[in-house]
């Protein structure tokens, strides 16, 4: 399956499930990380998508990494925000509607985020990035 194996896939997919039809009442932390649900619009197709992603707070803020795992292309949600970056963002039962913005390497306000998502992440992101030579991206989602 290339570099996540088809256990922890499987596994991503039945905490999504599980977050998703409680509502956020389960789910919120089921791999012991802080994990939100982003609903982006796909890009394509107009219909509503949904991701269970690990984040961290900057205030008021979400931090979100485009990691894709370590592969060399972003994960699709990526395309969807560059497309629209209006958003809904679900953390535990709250849900609220906000607006999405990239924050690349380049941008002065990087290397604070990126330490502050990959702590937050048991500094698995640091070994995302060694697995591809394109710069992962930080999302970061403001409330409306």
């Amino acid at each position: 399956m290339g570099l996540i194996s088809a256990a922890e896939n499987a596994f991503m997919g039945f905490q999504q499930s599980v977050y998703v039809r409680t509502d956020g009442r389960l789910g919120h932390r089921m791999i012991g990380v802080p994990t939100m649900l982003l609903r982006t619009k796909g890009r394509r197709t107009g219909q509503i998508r949904t991701a269970a992603l690990v984040y961290a707070r900057d205030g008021e803020e979400l931090v979100l990494v485009a990691s894709n795992h370590g592969y060399d292309r972003p994960p699709g949600w990526y395309f969807n925000i560059e497309a629209d970056p209006r958003v809904e963002a679900q953390v535990g039962r709250s849900r609220w509607s906000g607006t999405a913005r990239a924050v690349n390497p380049e941008d002065p306000d990087y290397p604070r985020l990126w330490r502050l998502v990959n702590d937050n992440n048991h500094h698995r992101y640091e070994a995302y990035q060694t697995k591809t030579s394109r710069p992962i991206s930080l999302i970061v989602v403001k409330p409306a």
